[in-house]
């Protein structure tokens, strides 16, 4: 008669058969060990690993994100919480949920609870990250706070609490929540009391962790560190760039600090270039105006603008461009401020205004390396726009952007950098508008909730889970040359525009709308934050 199998038993069994090397582990390591090793090793996610506790063991899975503080019970030791490492949240007369990131020490745990408790215990699942700080807000930081104000200037105690265990974890578990969101910045903002980390996913901030205040210095150190700047400077601005290595994922990372009254502001835009595709098609533009804009970019020369404000996906459109006429016949290169994207058969330049490369003197450089396609990151003044007009006036494809609000706005913003009316008319052969929009959740259809009423976790809630672009196209033909050789003002290219077929940006919206793709109050958000 076949014995039954025990719950660890089948769990190992499963990893093994997963992952062979686990095998191995289990010879050298205890279980839990083994476990963490696999994480490490970025064979598995934390959540997929507890997603196998709870398949074997039957221990539910806690919806982190609702339990917000919750109240430790009176009585217990931080000691004792930390040794076993759990924590007694949610109890009446009778029974006590705890809260724990492995079913190793199950009955440990219960004996424990009904020792100090007199209580039954249920018990449920969280990522070992968030237990961690659960405890660390209940212990206190009166204590913790005078230790590592005593010690700011000395890099090496930073450098030390950089290099906690704890710190490694919260950091890195950072950086797994924000990829997992699909987040593209992550924001570390240290206040009086707490530190709010918060990450932007699909253009909106959303907080993902709070910590005591007294953890920022370990914090901030820890991402300078990994980020290559100055962990004992907090009272300049830094900027950095890394890649870093999250299991199997290469993340690229640009670190941005500025000091603020309570500390420093992080903020870290995450490039993760392997799930990142440039094509034309995805950006959402309709079957015909993609094809007019196909056409538009095929000229051999003249400027061709992509307008709209900051974090409106211009980049990944010039980026989409470029990647439809890089073919290895062109010589395309680049001037950005930064450089976002390193793109194989481009030659890129990268500002550096400290040593008075900006993008003007850069552009002018380009034109002696005899380019076919240029791609100047903005242009941001009168030098060089002149110098993106002549450069497009004699024979070369100039591709830029400009913050604006919409596609005539860029030819009065051009004329009143002091350009030439005659020269923008001449040398300027289209403009791309655009704005991202959110687009309805495809499991939840925009509801934020599951079949069971609970939170959708497709989008995290929010009825949204990526974005697609709005757009208008504005052609430059022979009757808005001739205003704009007249000084036309914006209401008047607009309406010639608009009566040759250009399709405004809001009317574009609306059509999204309609065929619901997106919902009218995400429209309206996106349009009047512009």
């Amino acid at each position: 008669m076949n014995q039954p199998v025990s719950p660890l038993a089948a769990l190992q069994a499963c990893l093994t058969e997963k992952f062979p090397d686990y095998a191995n582990l289990l010879t050298e390591f205890p279980p839990r060990e083994s476990d963490r090793k696999l994480l490490s090793a970025g064979h598995l996610s934390e959540v997929e690993l507890l997603n196998l506790y709870s398949q074997f063991f039957g221990v539910p899975l806690a919806e982190e994100e609702e339990l917000g503080d919750p109240e430790l019970f009176p009585g217990l030791s931080i000691d004792a919480l930390n040794a076993h490492l759990f924590y007694p949240c949610n109890w009446d007369e009778e029974s006590v949920c705890i809260l724990v990131s492995d079913p190793y020490e199950l009955d440990n745990q219960s004996y424990l609870i009904a020792q100090s408790m007199g209580l039954q215990c249920r018990f449920q699942l969280v990522r070992r990250s968030f237990l961690e700080r659960l405890l660390s807000k209940a212990s206190g930081s009166g204590e913790e706070d005078s230790t590592i104000n005593a010690g700011l200037e000395d890099e090496n105690t930073l450098r030390t609490m950089a290099g906690e265990a704890r710190i490694v974890r919260l950091v890195n578990d950072m950086f797994n929540r924000a990829i997992d969101l699909g987040a593209s910045d992550i924001h570390v903002e240290p206040g009086e009391i707490s530190v709010s980390i918060r990450c932007r996913v699909d253009g909106v901030l959303t907080e993902i962790i709070n910590v005591p205040r007294s953890q920022f210095p370990a914090i901030a150190s820890r991402i300078k560190l990994i980020s290559g700047l100055n962990i004992a400077e907090s009272r300049l601005p830094q900027d950095g760039r890394t890649n870093i290595q999250l299991g199997k994922m290469k993340l690229d990372m640009r670190v941005s600090t500025i000091p603020i009254l309570t500390g420093e502001s992080i903020v870290l835009r995450l490039l993760n270039s392997e799930s990142i595709t440039f094509d034309l098609k995805s950006l959402g533009m309709d079957d015909a105006m993609l094809e007019q804009f196909h056409q538009l970019i095929q000229i051999p020369y003249g400027i061709i603008l992509v307008v709209g404000p900051t974090g409106s996906g211009k980049t990944t459109t010039l980026y989409s461009v470029i990647a439809q006429l890089n073919d290895q016949k062109k010589k395309i290169i680049t001037v950005e401020d930064p450089v976002e994207y390193k793109t194989p058969g481009l030659c890129q330049m990268q500002v550096n205004h400290k040593i008075g490369v900006t993008f003007a003197s850069g552009l002018r450089s380009i034109v002696r390396q005899d380019p076919d396609i240029i791609l100047v990151g903005e242009i941001r003044d009168r030098e060089t726009a002149d110098i993106a007009i002549n450069a497009a006036l004699t024979g070369h494809l100039v591709l830029s952007t400009l913050h604006t609000n919409d596609a005539v706005g860029a030819v009065t913003r051009l004329i009143d950098m002091g350009m030439e009316g005659f020269l923008v008319s001449s040398a300027l052969y289209g403009v791309l508008s655009q704005r991202l929009v959110r687009k309805i959740c495809p499991v939840c259809n925009g509801s934020g909730k599951d079949d069971e009423g609970g939170k959708c976790r497709r989008c995290n809630g929010t009825g949204y889970k990526g974005r697609c672009g709005i757009f208008e196209l504005l052609r430059m033909d022979d009757e808005i040359r001739r205003a704009v050789n007249t000084n036309a003002s914006s209401s008047e290219l607009e309406k010639i525009a608009v009566k040759n077929g250009m399709i405004p940006l809001r009317e574009d919206g609306m059509a999204k709308v309609r065929a619901g793709i997106t919902t009218l109050e995400e429209l309206s958000r996106s349009t009047t934050e512009a």
